[in-house]
């Protein structure tokens, strides 16, 4: 399936920019190379997170579990263009597979093992998947007899049942309606597939991810081989990794922080993957000390905790780990010039699971003062940015209120881009397609920057213009959150705002007005969200400010930076 412009792809291949080779074709040449190599490792705390014990795989072993599964899938039914959602906990089995349906020209669909009952029959009406992969526990939840309950409800409602796939629950304990991959696989005794499906190209759709911003469900985010690998290069020369790089991955393997790093770039070095999630950092450590790490990522607030703590950087080879990626919040500038003092590169990053993205890297910013605050100003005529992709985009920044376009510094606007690794419009969605882009192509990122530095050479990130909340990396939308607000009976009135966290950045705080004769607290907001409206629960908000009314100007619009204002009032400070 080829959702990207004719034009475009053939614009860009003419550029060199894209090529014929698929994910598949990258994985296969990779285990003729380096068969022996170690390709992805559990974290030793697997058993906490979900079924199995940890496992290590080479290349080799990894290529064998590929080839099984897709047998498996295939058996199973799928085919070319199918969408398969998976559900899993970070681990080595994400990597077969998410690789086995590659090879199939499947459609890999990942979503937040967070996400429940609401989000996820958003996804179905959408995504329509054939199948689901999933686990019989994803730490305390019970996601494969959510996922048959779903099955259920769709088949109630005439719509297509995807078929449950599910690792683990051991002896039977699946649910009814599951199958049992672990039983499957095991049972598997003829050949694999080891070759990807007849014509498969790397302008097919390799994934669909799920992103949320200002609208009020997720969005359906495809995006092609050649889009993912187009983005390597982007990490690969930012952090100046070396092939057969080993890598920590703390990120939930779903979206474009951990794609783009642990499968694009992963492929492209040939390296190794450590899995890792959800955020445990005496493990996160343990990791650092004992994998040979050569290249992780990390939020702000934990690599603040870690240099203020030095005892905890113990043991840690920082002349192997000399580059950590970090980003979604502002960088503190003692932050990244303690790691420089400590000979640590802190490389900056900003990005969207459309394909907005920009770098600040030590290649570019050599001052580590600098680089806290400012990207390399990429997609311009003068270069900027040594980073290859940084050549291949075009940015511009627009006033989101008139639409005249910015030139000088200081100004804040909204960043757009245009280029090869942008995504082509949202899955089933042109209305919303339509909205993300401006009249010249561009992609309107609803992130405000500005131009900077003595020669224009910097954007530095201001603001943004959609209502989100990003908690942890992870984007919340207020829209969606006020509405399911709105559904409690003691609620008269809601607003979501972002307060701000020394820990995750943001978290969601609600500005309710009570309904006469009510007095709703936080706990219960939070059961009425997670038991009855079945929300993810990274979405529940964590502050509440009860009001006599919201603020709002003379034409009704709610004021939220007064409500702003007040939230951050009432988080907890952060110290140095």
């Amino acid at each position: 399936m080829i959702v990207a412009d004719p034009e475009h792809i053939a614009q860009y291949t003419a550029r060199g920019w894209w090529g014929t080779r698929t994910l598949d074709d990258h994985f296969r040449e990779g285990v003729a190379r380096h068969p022996d190599r170690e390709a992805v490792a559990d974290a030793p705390n697997r058993a906490a997170l979900t079924d199995g014990a940890p496992r290590r795989l080479t290349w080799a072993a990894l290529a064998d579990e590929v080839a099984r599964f897709a047998a498996v899938l295939r058996a199973q039914g799928l085919r070319r263009d199918d969408v398969l959602v998976v559900q899993l906990a970070n681990g080595v089995e994400q990597y077969a597979v998410y690789l086995a349906a590659l090879r199939l020209g499947v459609v890999v669909s990942p979503v937040p093992v967070q996400y429940r009952e609401f989000e996820l029959r958003h996804v179905l009406a959408v995504a329509t998947p054939a199948a689901v992969v999933t686990s019989a526990r994803v730490l305390r939840h019970a996601a494969a007899a959510m996922w048959c309950a779903l099955a259920d409800e769709c088949r109630a409602a005439g719509a297509r049942a995807p078929v449950v796939l599910a690792f683990g629950g051991g002896d039977g304990a699946l649910p009814t309606g599951a199958v049992s991959l672990d039983v499957t696989l095991a049972a598997h005794r003829g050949p694999g597939v080891t070759e990807q499906a007849e014509g498969l190209t790397a302008n097919d759709v390799a994934t669909l991810c799920w992103t949320s911003g200002t609208e009020a469900a997720p969005k359906g985010v495809p995006r092609s081989h050649n889009e993912w690998l187009i983005v390597a290069p982007s990490i690969i020369e930012a952090a100046e990794l070396q092939p057969g790089a080993r890598l920590l991955n703390p990120f939930p393997l779903v979206n474009m922080a951990g794609w783009s790093t642990c499968i694009a770039a992963w492929l492209r070095l040939g390296g190794t993957v450590v899995q890792h999630h959800p955020f445990d950092l005496p493990v996160f450590l343990r990791q650092l000390r004992e994998e040979r790490i050569d290249y992780t990522v990390a939020p702000p607030a934990i690599l603040n905790q870690m240099l203020r703590e030095p005892a905890l950087l113990e043991g840690i080879d920082f002349q192997r780990l000399s580059r950590i990626g970090s980003g979604s919040a502002p960088l503190s500038e003692w932050m990244v010039c303690g790691f420089a003092e400590r000979g640590v590169q802190i490389v900056n990053y900003f990005g969207s699971n459309e394909g907005a993205a920009l770098t600040g890297s030590p290649r570019d910013i050599a001052d580590p003062a600098l680089r806290a605050r400012y990207f390399a100003r990429a997609g311009v005529e003068q270069p900027f940015s040594t980073i290859s992709t940084a050549a291949k985009i075009r940015t511009r920044l627009v006033d989101p209120d008139s639409g005249e376009e910015i030139g000088e510094p200081g100004r804040a606007g909204e960043l757009r881009v245009a280029g090869p690794t942008l995504f082509a419009g949202y899955w089933r969605a042109p209305d919303l397609t339509a909205k993300a882009f401006d009249e010249q192509g561009y992609y309107k990122s609803g992130d405000l920057f500005e131009i900077a530095g003595e020669r224009q050479q910097f954007y530095r990130f201001v603001g943004r213009c959609k209502d989100i909340v990003v908690r942890g990396g992870m984007k919340i939308s207020a829209e969606e959150v006020e509405a399911q607000l709105l559904g409690h009976p003691a609620v008269a009135d809601a607003a979501v705002v972002a307060s701000p966290d020394p820990t995750l950045g943001e978290r969601v705080c609600a500005c309710i007005v009570a309904r006469a004769g009510h007095h709703p607290t936080l706990a219960d907001l939070m059961e009425y969200l997670r038991e009855e409206r079945r929300l993810a629960v990274y979405k529940l908000p964590e502050t509440l400010l009860l009001l006599d009314a919201l603020p709002r100007n003379p034409v009704g619009k709610v004021l939220k930076r007064e409500l702003r204002e007040l939230a951050a009032c009432r988080a907890p400070s952060s110290s140095r």
